[in-house]
């Protein structure tokens, strides 16, 4: 599943937020994801410096005031939720509180995804793994114990329907901190699916990450990153995101998980033209030995498979043969296959 993240991508313009819904559409992907909060839901208006970020994208900004500038209106969901419907996406959400998870549940919000700086938030994931419906875990700064408890809280509330997203919680992220490796690690120990959550710059760990196992992949989507806002360094445009889209569904259809190593050695098979095999080489008469004189093991490969030269090379030829023929498992005495 490819999801296209709005995050703070509207501007509290709510026309952006639906022509941002219709270009994701438009870019081919399964599914928009928002965040459901108040600022309140994550943070004291407080203005002291351990409420002032420190470093990064946000420097010197109070979490207050960045999350009064991103959160999406509690009023406009039900409209984005409808819109994405209507154009055949699946709409889902992030909810950061459990007024945020009664909202979503009155809108028949199909999947909830925790975010990473929440994984410790065990009383959220609780509140909304009891509900049901599949949970999705971003693991972000999340200790190996965290992570763990998270899955627990889910588990102890009936639900087993887990995915973890391997994240590099950075804004935007280095290529190099992706550590996408730990996706079949992540899903061999916590036993449950594992996806990417990316805020990398292109579309590169996404197609990697499908090479990896990945299920779920997450980006975040901007209309035009001329509108500016918190999260548009990080985000693709339209023109990227359907790029992106184009790249992981190839690489998908390249790993072909049906597909396994072929069993057949059928001379019909594509390709054989450019194998090897045993032919005539020059004519041979009815009690004439097969010597390496008039026998070659050349392409294409539509005549008996070069493995049983040695043995063919102690046979006498049970009739004429002429230049170009085909040797089959008949010059062997023994029924074509």
């Amino acid at each position: 599943m490819i999801v296209a993240e709005l995050s703070a991508n509207h501007n509290h313009d709510l026309q952006v937020a639906r022509d941002s819904i219709r270009a994701i559409a438009d870019t081919g992907a399964d599914a928009v994801k928002l965040q459901t909060y108040m600022p309140a839901s994550l943070t004291l208006d407080v203005r002291s410096e351990d409420f002032r970020l420190k470093g990064g994208l946000w420097d010197g900004r109070y979490l207050y005031d960045l999350y009064k500038e991103a959160y999406t209106p509690y009023e406009w969901h039900a409209e984005l939720y409808e819109l994405a419907r209507e154009c055949g996406l699946e709409c889902f959400s992030t909810p950061f509180d459990r007024e945020a998870v009664d909202l979503l549940e009155s809108l028949d919000n199909p999947v909830y995804k925790i975010a990473s700086f929440e994984v410790m938030h065990l009383d959220l994931i609780r509140y909304a793994a009891r509900l049901g419906r599949p949970m999705v875990i971003s693991t972000g700064v999340a200790s190996v114990r965290e992570i763990e408890e998270a899955i627990v809280a889910c588990n102890e509330v009936g639900n087993d329907d887990v995915t973890l997203l391997k994240c590099t919680s950075a804004y935007p992220a280095r290529i190099e901190d992706a550590a996408l490796s730990l996706i079949p690690e992540m899903r061999e120990r916590f036993g449950v699916k594992v996806g990417l959550s990316d805020h990398s710059p292109g579309s590169m760990l996404p197609v990697l990450s499908v090479a990896m196992g990945a299920v779920m992949i997450e980006k975040h989507f901007i209309l035009d990153r001329n509108i500016g806002g918190p999260d548009a360094a990080f985000s693709m445009d339209a023109k990227e995101f359907a790029a992106m889209v184009r790249d992981v569904r190839q690489a998908e259809a390249a790993l072909n998980p049906g597909a396994g190593l072929p069993e057949s050695e059928s001379t019909e098979r594509p390709g054989r033209q450019w194998s090897r095999s045993l032919y005539v080489s020059a004519p041979i008469a009815p009690g004439e030995p097969f010597t390496r004189d008039n026998v070659a093991c050349v392409r294409p490969g539509y005549g008996l498979h070069p493995r049983h030269l040695p043995e063919l090379l102690t046979r006498r030829a049970s009739r004429a043969y002429l230049p170009g023929e085909r040797l089959t498992m008949a010059a062997l005495g023994k029924e074509d296959l």
